[in-house]
């Protein structure tokens, strides 16, 4: 199919420069201009660098494909009732350590991190944050933060060169090689997860977890955070049998937890899936998020976008052609005797 586009490109491109431009002295760019006018050939440009532009354009065409990924896929359960979160944040300091990331900057007893809800920053990649229980006489609730590793990445899909990927383990992983610094994957995420690295003049990167996918996923080990958890808050596991343990926690311990398991489907489902004593959006949880993957809801939108990158720089180069060309005429009309003077200059 991209060959018959390209074909067909190069057939309309041959036919409005013959038509349009003339062909003299072999350059089509060489015509007499005097009889086009500036609206007839910013219309004749425009629609060859359209045409040139659907060439271009990929199959794929910034869609999202298929994240769907492998029935297999791991991912991890949190249960929000265990997490002590004071005099603890394991997670955080593990997560800094695997990830060579700067170690947390209040120790953790400190009370005063939960002062104000935290998010995810190019340099911290897990954050837990506490929230008041609507009971008051029940214990404050903690609820550990990162990429929730989406099984239909809304970053995957925005990213206009693939930097983000979906493995088929489970994990949204980024190559900083081929990332061109657009943040688009910033604006797509629906959880505010990607994040820049401004304090980075020369090679700034997109940051977020990794769910330890190169350094123990690949490996058969546990994440990081996981590991270092005392309380066994996290479960890590096949996707489908977490799904499975959740309806048996909730069946076991009725009255216990509200009757849904966050991330089951939501945005399509998510590798990380939570289960609460309270409604999730009072600790911090989006809830209006839906079911719908959200590639399918931007793959219209953005598959333009690889349109206006193939248009725009065609459409600029025939601006210029257009102006050079115009100079050189008016400079003729204003000097109509430059060759018959420099005639006269030799015979003499």
């Amino acid at each position: 199919m991209s060959n018959v586009r390209c074909d067909r490109a190069h057939v309309l491109v041959k036919k409005l420069s013959r038509k349009n431009l003339g062909a003299v002295g072999g350059s089509p760019w060489s015509a007499n201009m005097d009889d086009i006018s500036r609206r007839q050939f910013l219309k004749t440009v425009g629609t060859a660098a359209a045409a040139a532009g659907l060439a271009s354009l990929p199959k794929t065409a910034g869609a999202s494909g298929s994240f769907s990924g492998n029935p297999d896929r791991c991912g991890v359960l949190v249960d929000t009732t265990l997490c002590i979160g004071l005099n603890c944040r394991r997670c955080e300091i593990a997560c800094a350590k695997e990830n060579d990331l700067p170690p947390i900057t209040k120790p953790p007893e400190d009370e005063s991190v939960f002062l104000e809800p935290r998010r995810t920053d190019a340099h911290t990649f897990t954050v837990v944050n506490r929230f008041e229980h609507p009971d008051p006489q029940q214990p404050p609730i903690y609820v550990k933060k990162q990429c929730m590793h989406c099984d239909e990445p809304a970053c995957a899909s925005a990213c206009l060169v693939n930097a983000f990927t979906k493995t088929p383990e489970g994990a949204v992983v980024y190559d900083p090689s081929v990332c061109i610094g657009c943040r688009y994957c910033m604006v797509a995420c629906p959880f505010n997860i990607p994040a820049y690295e401004y304090d980075e003049p020369l090679h700034p990167r997109v940051r977020k977890c990794t769910f330890c996918f190169a350094s123990r996923i690949k490996e058969g080990r546990r994440p990081a955070c996981v590991e270092a958890c005392p309380k066994e808050v996290m479960t890590f596991g096949k996707r489908s049998e977490l799904i499975d343990l959740a309806r048996e926690k909730m069946a076991a311990h009725e009255g216990k937890f509200v009757e849904h398991i966050y991330g089951e489907h939501e945005v399509g489902g998510t590798g990380w899936m939570y289960l609460a004593s309270v409604p999730f959006d009072q600790i911090g949880m989006r809830t209006d998020l839906g079911t719908t993957p959200y590639p399918e809801l931007t793959r219209n939108y953005l598959s333009a976008a690889p349109l206006v990158l193939a248009l725009w720089p065609i459409f600029f180069a025939g601006l210029f052609m257009f102006s050079k060309r115009r100079d050189e005429l008016s400079n003729e009309k204003h000097d109509p005797e430059p060759k018959e003077k420099g005639k006269r200059e030799d015979r003499a």
